[in-house]
C-alpha cells in the first residue's frame, strides 16, 4: 500500500462518485480508493459493479460506511482510515442530495424549512463536518489533496443572467404552477462554493491544493430524474468522473482554488 495514494470519496455507491471511483481505477496510476457510502448493502452492490466493469486495475476499493448527516458515522469512517493507514491524501466531498421539487409552492410553509435544512444538512454541512473531521489526516499526507463537488447552477453570474429560468419564461399568478427549479439544491452549492474558498485559505500554508469541481450538466439519479435531464441535454455521469480524475492527478493544478469545470473555470 506504501504506493499507493490513499482517497475517500463519499457518496461513492452511485452517480458522479461512483463514476469517480470507476475513472481513478482506470488509471494507471495506484489508488486505494475507499468507496463512502450510507448504506453498506448499496456500497457492496456498487464494488460488485465495478468489478465487473474494470477487472484489471493497479488499484484497491474498499467500502467503508459513511453518512455525512450523521456525525458518529463520520467520526467512525475516520478511525478507519486513520487505524489502517495514518493519513489521508485525498479526500472528496461528493455526497449530495436533492430535496426540491414541483410541488414546493403550497399553503404548506413549513415544506421550505425542512427543503432548505434537509438539503444543507446533506450538500453543505455534511461536507463541513467531513472535512472538518478528516483535516488531521490530510495533514499526515506528503500531497494533500481536498476536492468539494459543486454545480453548474451554483452560479451567480449564470444565474442572474436574463434568460432565467433555462427552461422557459414563468407564467404570471401565485402559486407558480410552474417548475421553479431547485432553490434549495442550487443555494446549498453556492453556500459550499464559499466553505471551499473558506479551506482553501485555512489550508494552503499547509500544502493542501484545494479545488471546488462542477462536472457539468450530467443526468445523474440525483432527484430521481436522468431521463428528464436527458431530453434537456444531460451527458453521461463518466464525463463527470473523469473531470474530477484530472484535478485528482494534478492537471488542473494550475488552477488551485477556483471551481473547475472541464473545459476553464467556472464564474462566481
Amino acid at each position: 500500500m506504501a504506493d499507493k495514494q490513499i482517497v475517500l470519496i463519499t457518496g461513492a455507491n452511485k452517480g458522479i462518485g461512483f463514476e469517480t471511483v470507476k475513472a481513478l481505477i482506470e488509471s494507471p496510476k495506484p489508488y486505494h480508493i475507499f468507496l463512502g457510502s450510507r448504506s453498506l448493502s448499496r456500497g457492496e452492490d456498487a464494488l460488485a459493479k465495478l468489478n465487473e466493469l474494470v477487472p484489471q486495475t493497479a488499484s484497491t476499493v474498499e467500502l467503508i460506511q459513511i453518512d455525512v448527516t450523521d456525525d458518529d458515522s463520520i467520526t467512525k469512517a475516520t478511525e478507519v482510515v486513520k487505524n489502517k493507514f495514518g493519513k489521508l491524501d485525498i479526500l472528496i466531498n461528493n455526497a449530495g442530495a436533492v430535496f426540491d421539487n414541483t410541488t414546493q409552492f403550497n399553503d404548506d410553509i413549513g415544506k421550505f424549512r425542512r427543503v432548505l435544512n434537509d438539503t444543507y444538512n446533506t450538500n453543505t454541512t455534511g461536507a463541513q463536518v467531513t472535512t472538518a473531521a478528516f483535516v488531521p489526516l490530510l495533514l499526515a499526507s506528503k500531497e494533500p489533496r481536498l476536492l468539494f463537488i459543486t454545480s453548474g447552477i451554483a452560479s451567480f453570474i449564470g444565474f442572474g443572467a436574463p434568460f432565467f429560468p433555462p427552461w422557459g419564461k414563468l407564467s404570471a399568478g401565485w402559486p407558480k404552477k410552474d417548475f421553479v427549479g431547485f432553490q434549495g439544491y442550487k443555494s446549498s452549492k453556492a453556500a459550499l462554493n464559499m466553505l471551499f474558498l473558506s479551506w482553501h485559505h485555512i489550508l494552503k500554508e499547509e500544502g493542501v491544493k484545494t479545488f471546488c469541481v462542477s462536472p457539468g450538466f450530467l443526468a445523474t439519479n440525483l432527484g430521481n430524474q436522468p431521463d428528464i435531464l436527458r431530453k434537456l441535454g444531460a451527458r453521461e455521469p463518466d464525463v463527470g468522473g473523469q473531470v474530477i480524475r484530472t484535478v485528482v492527478e494534478g492537471q488542473r493544478d494550475a488552477d488551485v482554488g477556483k471551481v473547475i469545470m472541464e473545459n476553464g473555470i467556472q464564474p462566481w
